[in-house]
């Protein structure tokens, strides 16, 4: 049975990247080979790690294996709030585009697909953007006891859930509990909003924060795998 998919265009991406985007969603009305004839620069899809014959149709259209991804729920619980964490100021938005464009550089937006420093400069506009609220809802950040930023997290409201956007720590503040307390601190800004679950969706192969969320009592929900196919 022929794979169907429907055409969802990227807007947003294709103009801040300046590549014509577009992603193949999954059990829609077109096959895949007629929705490739449209004319986009760069395909995505993501799908389900189970769906083998999907990744096995991709796969003969020329479509690559980008990244794995996993999503993780931990259960809400009674929490508290965190010390030296605290909402982040628009004066710190420069330090917080900074870390970001450093901690993402080896996302899905990176070379081939992209430009070599096109991941950075996306989500260093990610956090600005969850700083002023205008993407996800909120940026919490950790400073030590001078005020040096050790870290961020970003959060928004997505369909009754908390969803953590991005979660960062500075290289030199690593080992010392930073992740875990702006885990802690996402969790708490989901209670405070009545929300049951925190949702997060990280890299199959960053095993750092897979560790760390698996060991705060996430349970493993799904994983996916991303694939690009550029135009020929």
């Amino acid at each position: 049975m022929p794979v169907r998919v429907s055409i969802d265009p990227l807007t947003w991406e294709s103009e801040f990247f300046g590549v014509n985007s577009a992603r193949v969603a999954l059990d829609g009305e077109m096959t895949l080979p007629d929705a490739l004839q449209q004319p986009y620069t760069l395909w995505q899809a993501k799908v389900p790690a189970e769906r083998i014959e999907v990744i096995d149709a991709l796969s003969q259209q020329g479509f690559q294996l980008v990244e794995g991804e996993a999503d993780l729920a931990i259960n809400i619980k009674r929490t508290e709030r965190q010390v030296g964490v605290r909402i982040a100021r628009e004066a710190q938005i420069p330090a917080l585009r900074d870390v970001a464009s450093q901690a993402f550089r080896q996302s899905r937006f990176r070379a081939p697909w992209f430009d070599p420093d096109d991941s950075g400069r996306f989500y260093a506009q990610w956090i600005e953007n969850a700083v002023r609220g205008t993407f996800d809802h909120q940026c919490l950040v950790a400073c030590d006891e001078t005020g040096a930023l050790q870290g961020f997290v970003s959060m928004r409201e997505v369909e009754g859930d908390a969803r953590i956007g991005l979660l960062a720590v500075q290289p030199e503040a690593q080992g010392k509990g930073i992740g875990q307390r702006l885990l802690l601190a996402a969790a708490d800004w989901g209670r405070v909003r009545q929300l049951e679950r925190l949702r997060v969706a990280t890299q199959l192969s960053n095993l750092t924060a897979m560790r760390l969320y698996l060991r705060s009592g996430a349970r493993l929900e799904s994983t996916a795998y991303w694939f690009y196919r550029k135009a020929s």
